[in-house]
């Protein structure tokens, strides 16, 4: 951990991970990927870690599987999360799970695309189930679209979630969540000091607008915003940008995983940065509309 500013105590601060991961065609692979780069993380200090959307089961074709497998009492994925935050004792965002609701009626062939956040001890303290869903026409070049229907395949969440928690006040979203600002502003206002975005941007739209998206949304609301992100992007059906990164109040970018290979963005985050510049520029309460 870096030296502390004389304005900030210990229970100001904490070390917070964004882990990058590649696709690797098995579930297996992408857990055992998850796990070395999650201890890593943790041997260089982090407290806290975020894992990309989707991460254990992209690209795999029988997603009825998975829902299964998840639904049931020791769903795969959510077991090896439960295990490596308790663990590693840290608090863990486990990226997104395919998981039926509660509601009825419920349709089994469209999951929510779920996001746990989990404490040091593997306990479950809240869940967030994506609310904006990627439908979508994409140029990939000048002859050659692609469809992205994300509806045919998930549930819209309802409910937004922000979680006070002993390390931080943690706001939850997931990827196409970013380009509604709405949100994060709502989140801001029930108290997020820090924002999770695990993602799976495509190459295409992650090299024009993800850094910035990331940066305004830290910006608009004087937060952090952590974003984790898979990567892939020469793959040439489902290209994935990467650029996982850790943002301040102000913007800056603390943190960043280059290039399109798996990695760790890794800073500490001072909560009293919040405070001062909400203090210096206090936005919130210069609100109009």
């Amino acid at each position: 951990m870096t030296n502390k500013t004389e304005s900030c105590s210990s229970e100001d601060t904490l070390i917070a991970a964004a882990i990058q991961l590649k696709p690797a065609g098995s579930i297996a692979k992408n857990l055992d990927n998850a796990k070395s780069l999650l201890r890593e993380a943790v041997d260089r200090g982090a407290n806290l870690a975020v894992l990309p959307e989707n991460f254990a089961y992209y690209g795999q074709t029988n997603i009825s599987a998975a829902i299964k497998d998840e639904n049931g009492e020791t769903g795969l994925v959510s077991e090896f999360l439960r295990a490596q935050a308790q663990e590693l004792n840290i608090w863990l965002v486990g990226g997104t799970i395919p998981i039926l609701g509660c509601i009825e009626p419920i349709d089994v062939n469209r999951p929510y695309a779920r996001s746990f956040l989990l404490n040091p001890e593997g306990k479950r303290e809240a869940y967030y189930d994506k609310i904006h869903l990627f439908d979508a026409d994409i140029s990939l070049s000048q002859d050659q679209d692609r469809q992205y229907r994300e509806s045919d395949r998930y549930s819209a969440g309802i409910s937004i979630c922000a979680v006070p928690t002993p390390a931080a006040n943690i706001g939850l979203t997931v990827c196409y969540d970013l380009r509604f600002p709405e949100l994060y502003r709502k989140l801001a206002d029930q108290g997020a000091e820090i924002i999770t975005v695990p993602s799976a941007f495509t190459a295409n739209t992650g090299e024009a607008h993800w850094e910035v998206l990331l940066r305004a949304r830290a910006i608009e609301n004087q937060l952090f915003v952590i974003g984790a992100n898979l990567v892939d992007r020469h793959h040439p059906k489902r290209g994935l940008w990467g650029g996982s990164a850790i943002i301040d109040p102000w913007g800056l970018i603390l943190d960043s995983v280059i290039g399109d290979q798996p990695g760790i963005a890794i800073a500490q985050i001072n909560l009293a940065l919040i405070r001062d510049q909400r203090r210096n520029m206090p936005v919130q309460q210069h609100r109009k509309l």
